[in-house]
């Protein structure tokens, strides 16, 4: 038989937040970011036994109802019914398994990283990034959906208290994109690691995505990138992965903070991106998906304009604080594909009437 020994809390002299904190020290690179030396929270809370503050952000994101909601949100194909077609949520998932494997091998904060990572796309709307044009256009001031996610997390979560996340957890999501601003980054080399794992998974999950659904084919992606990055999706993320890693562990041995792709590397990433732009997610094959996609978001924006009483509460008073525009456009964002459509369904569809 095996013999279980039963720990309880007066065996260790440090709770086990302080064991993993006291590991953090001894594996993290000089560079990373030591959960104990967080720059804390908007609002001071007691710490928790058993997990460090990154762990805990990491739980309250995961538990959110906007993260939920991520299942139903369109990454690149609206309303495709097929099972293996990404959503806004497993894309979300495959950035945190990319980033979580270039910050271990870095030697940075995996909790930190998996924070970012997991509320990264939190604020984006419906309908993949039409939805994201639709609110810039209709807003005043525009929209973004990095600078939504933030929104989301600080003032619309728990009934509008917020998550109350660490500073650095909010500033890797709010940095994460802006792929070639190279002035836009992340104050932690975590938060870095997020952005390239951004790109290098939707790139190459948006190609697998597109041959799956018969609209692009491999012959037609640019053969330079292939040669370098690989010719299928598990070689390219594989390159580009050890790449990141073997490149930033040689700027920061070079005194260089930096999380980087060697030049070549980055270059066909660049193309192979631009490629995707040109032909999928700006292209004629998708266009009036589009579309149709842009007009319900349009119907039901105005819709609620005109009818602000059926706001929810939460947005009728942020209405009430912050104008009508803002209320209305933080209530569709956190609408599903799935909801919005049965809005504008509800709203705008003659139903059938019997007599």
């Amino acid at each position: 038989m095996y013999r279980i020994k039963i720990y309880r809390k007066g065996d260790f002299e440090m709770n086990i937040r302080e064991i993993i904190e006291e590991k953090e020290n001894k594996i993290i690179v000089t560079n990373g970011i030591i959960s104990s030396k967080s720059m804390g929270r908007d609002r001071k809370e007691p710490l928790d036994e058993n997990r460090t503050c990154f762990m805990v952000d990491r739980d309250r994101i995961i538990h959110s109802k906007s993260f939920r909601r991520l299942k139903h949100k369109t990454q690149v194909f609206i309303k495709t019914f097929g099972d293996h077609y990404r959503t806004r949520l497993t894309h979300t998932l495959e950035v945190s398994q990319i980033s979580r494997t270039i910050g271990k091998g870095i030697g940075l904060n995996e909790d930190l990283i998996e924070a970012i990572a997991l509320g990264h796309d939190i604020g984006h709307v419906a309908f993949a990034h039409n939805g994201e044009q639709v609110l810039n256009e209709l807003l005043p001031n525009g929209f973004k959906h990095n600078e939504n996610s933030i929104r989301v997390l600080k003032m619309l979560e728990n009934q509008g208290k917020g998550l109350n996340l660490t500073k650095e957890v909010l500033d890797g999501i709010l940095y994460h994109s802006g792929f070639q601003n190279k002035k836009m980054k992340a104050a932690t080399l975590e938060g870095q690691v997020v952005k390239f794992s951004d790109k290098i998974a939707y790139v190459n999950h948006d190609i697998d995505d597109s041959i799956r659904a018969g609209i692009l084919s491999e012959n037609e992606l640019p053969k330079d990138c292939l040669e370098i990055l690989g010719f299928t999706s598990g070689e390219r993320i594989g390159t580009l992965v050890k790449d990141c890693i073997y490149t930033t562990l040689s700027n920061l041995k070079n005194n260089k903070i930096e999380v980087e792709l060697s030049k070549n590397i980055e270059d066909a990433l660049v193309k192979l991106r631009k490629f995707m732009f040109t032909n999928i997610y700006n292209g004629e094959k998708l266009k009036v998906e589009r579309e149709k996609a842009q007009f319900v978001l349009e119907q039901v924006f105005a819709y609620f304009v005109k009818n602000p009483n059926e706001l929810p509460l939460i947005y009728r008073k942020i209405a009430e604080r912050e104008g009508l525009y803002q209320g209305v456009a933080d209530y569709i964002s956190g609408m599903s594909d799935d909801y919005c459509l049965w809005i504008f369904n509800e709203k705008y569809v003659p139903k059938l009437t019997v007599y």
